[in-house]
């Protein structure tokens, strides 16, 4: 009896674990008004009902994206580029498991005169590098409400698998920098620490596949700098003060603080 009780828990878990595991992935081209692949285009996935991002991705060379681990759910795709008008695609409906691939989404270049153009300090919340793709968090729709856990999963190229392990462009062993300087953790202490900070407090997030001789020689695999935003109650900041009171004697009363975070 105690056997088959534990044979039926078994498979109960083994079959709950197979659930949780189904996720499908999306895959399209992007191109331009002349039908030229459209290289380093940024791409979203959106929920449809809220418009709430799901995970972003960068077009390669032949203007093809894949965002892989999305999980069942009806969503659109907004792509954009530099000097062309955004465009989105029609809703999709995704199944829990397979490839939904994207009809053609074609770009068309902007026609705004740059008489008429105003200047903004606004980044894009993708920038593509020579030697880095940048997920710019700041004053954009993520900077709120997540942690940066959450914001890795949506960060283009990286995956994020059941167990909370981190890989980018499929390779595993990617090294977790905060500010330039390695995390020295792994695994769940690793999770656990990621999600702890929150959204509001990152600037930007960093994935660098080939990692230049500065960074330590571990992070083969590539390396995600989380960049925080700059605050000015840390470093090194103090305060003096001073007084005088004049009763039957003459007092005078003095104060310093140093804080260095």
């Amino acid at each position: 009896m105690k056997l088959l009780i534990a044979l039926t828990i078994f498979v109960l878990s083994g079959i709950a674990s197979f659930a949780q595991t189904k996720t499908a992935s999306v895959t399209g081209k992007i191109i331009d008004n002349t039908g030229k692949p459209s290289p380093a285009a940024t791409i979203i996935l959106l929920r449809s009902n809220d418009s709430v991002l799901i995970k972003s991705a960068v077009t390669d060379n032949n203007g093809v994206f894949e965002m892989a681990g999305i999980k069942s759910g009806k969503y659109f795709i907004s792509a954009s580029s530099v000097g062309f008008n955004n465009q989105a695609s029609s809703v999709f409906n995704l199944g829990e498991e397979g490839t939904y691939k994207v009809p053609i989404i074609t770009l068309y270049q902007s026609n705004t005169s740059l008489s008429t153009v105003s200047v903004e300090a606004k980044k894009p919340m993708i920038e593509v590098r020579a030697d880095k793709t940048i997920f710019n968090i700041e004053n954009s729709i993520n900077a709120t409400g997540s942690n940066a856990f959450e914001l890795l999963r949506k960060s283009p190229g990286v995956s994020v698998d059941k167990d909370d392990n981190i890989s980018m462009q499929g390779k595993n062993g990617v090294k977790i920098y905060i500010d330039g300087k390695p995390t020295q953790m792994s695994g769940q202490d690793l999770a656990s620490y990621l999600k702890s900070v929150n959204s509001a407090d990152i600037e930007s997030i960093e994935m660098i596949t080939n990692p230049s001789a500065k960074y330590d020689a571990a992070g083969n695999a590539g390396i995600i700098n989380i960049r925080l935003k700059k605050n000015k109650n840390y470093g090194a900041n103090g305060s003096v003060s001073t007084g005088i009171a004049i009763g039957y004697t003459l007092k005078n009363n003095n104060s310093l603080s140093f804080n260095y975070r």
